[in-house]
């Protein structure tokens, strides 16, 4: 009997592979054979094997000393998260310092990430308004595994003044968009840009493709029956791993959406009066911080609440979109001897931070930034499974703090 074709050979071990349990498993896998390493490395493999298993959470990167806080252990990524911070360059020192030497601009800073990539700001060092600050900051796309990047063009003003400079700039973010499922060259990324006016919002998009800013959508608040918003604006408080972005009012339950894919906008409430009443908490009782993650038909809310008794729990509770009925899911014990707070939610997980007993004092808040770096805990919950895991700890503080997400090294390819 002849020996089967090698591209038959190749499908076969394809199709094991990708029934493989983890990414850590698929990496052992890659590190066997140069033959199974080239199997696995492909671009069509990997966007099957990530359908399949999402990559794992792996730290989080921060603008703090180091730059990146890896998984430790008992995580199970911590190997993997190990690997990750020894090979990869979260100092970005590969991207051109333009603050060096005492120039115009500050060093860089990471203010999201995805799919593995930094995105980067610099904002000038002396301009003092918001609109000049935003027209002047540069950004940067980078990738501190293969120390790859891309330096984007300035947004010219007339893009987002849509033509009249007497309007006020209130408020304004970048965000790197999410890629869409079918998107065949891995190596394109876009930049989202919102600029807040006191009437409209103005969508600014980055391709990679063309290397040029557009204009991709500039909805006004009354259009999104939005009135007496605060002065900044809506606040972005998440995104999801659904392609869409998601602000909420600072003062109010009204929940702005944006489709990455379709540039549309919608709005939704959330009822904060239906969801105290689900948790039917004691007056002696309080939250200390909630977040919301918006899903299929529903948006789910996670409350951290104290007891008198020093406990903390997470309260998971639901809310239907179409009727704005409000239940309570399952309640989550938090381990004692710390003092817990929501910090983000993004791709299916819930981020708490934590604060020893012992760093406790009345002074707090003013030596939290000084000397308390080194007694903070970062917390993951799946919202699947309400599967709570200390990721890492002690870990830095920082205003600036996302998680990342990826596979080994020896799996990753220059994403730029």
């Amino acid at each position: 009997m002849s020996p089967p074709a090698p591209h038959l050979v190749d499908e076969i071990l394809e199709e094991i592979f990708l029934r493989l349990p983890t990414p850590q498993a698929l990496a052992r896998t890659a590190c066997a054979s140069p033959s199974f390493r080239r199997i696995v490395t492909q671009r069509s493999f990997l966007r099957r094997f990530r359908k399949l298993h999402p990559p794992p959470l792996l730290g989080f990167v921060t603008a703090g000393e180091g730059g990146f806080a890896p998984d430790q252990e008992p995580h199970p990524s911590a190997p993997i998260a190990r690997a990750l911070a020894d090979a990869a360059d979260f100092t970005y020192s590969f991207v051109p310092d333009l603050s060096a030497d005492g120039g115009s601009f500050t060093a860089w800073s990471p203010c999201d990430i995805r799919d593995g990539r930094v995105l980067l700001e610099s904002p000038p060092r002396f301009l003092r308004t918001y609109a000049s600050t935003f027209s002047t900051t540069l950004l940067a796309v980078c990738d501190p595994l293969s120390r790859r990047y891309v330096l984007l063009p300035h947004i010219p003003v007339d893009l987002y003044q849509q033509g009249n400079r007497e309007k006020r700039l209130y408020h304004f973010q970048h965000r790197l968009a999410p890629t869409g499922e079918d998107d065949e060259d891995e190596t394109s990324f876009r930049v989202i840009c919102w600029v807040h006016f006191k009437d409209k919002m103005v969508v600014i998009v980055f391709s990679s493709a063309s290397g040029q800013w557009s204009v991709a959508a500039t909805p006004s608040w009354s259009s999104l029956g939005l009135v007496n918003l605060s002065w900044r604006g809506p606040k972005n408080r998440f995104k999801n791993s659904c392609g869409c972005f998601y602000w909420t009012d600072r003062w109010k339950g009204d929940m702005i959406v944006m489709d990455t894919r379709t540039m549309e906008f919608s709005t939704a409430n959330i009822l904060d009066s239906d969801h105290m009443q689900v948790m039917n908490l004691p007056e002696q009782s309080k939250c200390t911080s909630a977040v919301v993650v918006p899903t299929e038909g529903a948006f789910e809310r996670f409350t951290v609440v104290y007891s008198p008794n020093g406990s903390f729990h997470l309260y998971h509770t639901t809310q239907q979109s179409n009727d704005g009925s409000c239940q309570l899911k399952v309640v989550v014990p938090l381990p004692r001897g710390s003092r817990y707070y929501t910090v983000c939610a993004t791709d299916g997980f819930v981020f708490l931070q934590g604060i020893p007993d012992q760093a406790q004092s009345g002074d707090l808040i003013i030596r939290i930034s000084r000397d308390l770096h080194q007694l903070l805990d970062l917390f993951s919950l799946e919202v699947k499974t309400s599967q709570l895991k200390k990721v890492c700890g002690p870990a830095p503080v920082s205003k600036c703090l996302h998680s990342y997400f990826g596979f080994p090294p020896s799996m990753s390819k220059p994403s730029l």
